[in-house]
């Protein structure tokens, strides 16, 4: 197969990183995998660095009709077998650039990924129900969750296929291990909880910091180290500001490039999300041995096995998440019960291989005219989602 993965992300995140670890996995299958990405931006030069053959467009919007003839010379040159579009306006400069009937223009198929388990409802114009319901071929979940969000937006189940996202679980293990501890100031041994995540609205890191004065009845020494930036920051810093924990207790420390190297000194991860389409901060966290307290939302109760590798409460409820936290940090035992689980679970079953393997068998499907594959349940060691190659 030759596939031809088109993102149009300027920036580094999760997504970007999932794309590029497809691609090159791919590429190590022996399938042919090159990669349209936006000129500059580190997924072209990280894809262009392990050897992948990369496409750089301009695209400076959805409807950017520049950018659509350059993909179409890309395609009508390459003639990829399967055109994998890894975000929102990848979606419609792919399949405006690849339109018309695939018998009659040899177009590729078209694959979409789908990360985020909102609404595609979110222009008034309902725009997004046009593009999802008759431009794309097949749509790529990466959580049940977020499968079950496009079947309630209309889109026919029989488009659909999960595959999860697959993390590092190797380079967490082996990352040189670094206290943060240390960064802070904090004496050794002391309580830390860390949370890695884009300062969205989604993310409600609020709720955390709102958790944390009843998180201290419990835990009177416990500190809270926020790991990531982006528009509700300041908002939220302006929260810890008011109750009195900014920088005493609560501390922010930005983007950073170390999350492998400083995620294992935690003694609990929390993700206090009101939507998350899977949430691969929470698998890093536990294949690096740290228990985990998220909301029982989306994709995190896929991610998060309660009772199992970590605690599920309900979103939006300080008092509960507060109550969770306080549950691991004051017992040890359970704190390292889950720590070895979720070590087990996410190798077994989040590994990169199996995110690779499932993406692989769902362009085979697609190529042979086959069904999509069963909705998996939670799946066994060594299944991987999406079904065998």
């Amino acid at each position: 197969m030759r596939i031809l993965h088109l993102n149009t992300e300027r920036t580094w995140r999760g997504g970007e990183q999932q794309n590029l670890w497809l691609a090159a996995g791919l590429r190590d299958l022996g399938e042919e995998s090159e990669v349209a990405a936006q000129p500059g931006s580190p997924l072209a030069r990280r894809a262009r660095a392990l050897g992948l053959p990369v496409h750089e467009v301009a695209m400076r919007g959805e409807w950017d009709l520049g950018a659509v003839a350059a993909l179409r010379r890309i395609l009508r040159d390459r003639r990829p077998d399967i055109l994998h579009m890894h975000t929102s306006h990848a979606h419609t400069l792919g399949c405006l650039a690849a339109r018309g009937p695939r018998r009659a223009t040899g177009r590729p198929l078209l694959a979409v990924s789908r990360r985020v388990d909102f609404s595609i409802y979110r222009n008034f114009l309902r725009l997004s129900w046009f593009k999802y319901r008759f431009l794309g071929d097949r749509y790529v979940a990466i959580s049940r969750a977020v499968r079950d969000v496009l079947v309630r937006d209309g889109i026919p189940a029989d488009r659909i296929e999960v595959v999860w996202s697959g993390v590092d679980a190797d380079r967490m293990e082996r990352a040189a291990r670094r206290d943060l501890r240390g960064d802070l100031g904090l004496p050794p041994g002391t309580p830390l909880v860390g949370d890695v995540a884009a300062f969205g609205w989604h993310k409600a890191q609020e709720v955390l910091v709102e958790a944390w004065p009843l998180l201290l009845r419990e835990v009177p020494d416990a500190h809270l180290a926020l790991i990531g930036d982006g528009e509700c920051r300041p908002a939220v810093e302006d929260l810890a500001r008011r109750l009195g924990l900014l920088g005493t207790r609560v501390h922010f420390l930005g983007f950073r490039d170390d999350v492998p190297e400083v995620m294992g000194s935690l003694d609990l991860f929390a993700m206090p999300s009101v939507l998350e389409g899977l949430c691969t901060s929470a698998l890093d966290a536990q294949a690096a041995g740290v228990p985990v307290v998220a909301s029982a939302v989306g994709g995190l109760v896929e991610a998060v096995a309660d009772g199992e590798t970590g605690l599920l409460v309900p979103p939006r409820d300080p008092p509960a998440l507060a109550a969770a936290m306080a549950r691991i940090l004051r017992d040890r035992d359970l704190g390292r019960r889950f720590s070895e689980a979720g070590r087990v679970r996410v190798r077994e079953r989040f590994s990169v291989k199996a995110m690779v393997g499932g993406s692989r068998a769902v362009y085979g499907r697609m190529l042979r005219g086959e069904p999509v594959a069963p909705v998996p349940g939670d799946p066994g060691p060594g299944a991987p989602p999406g079904g065998a190659a």
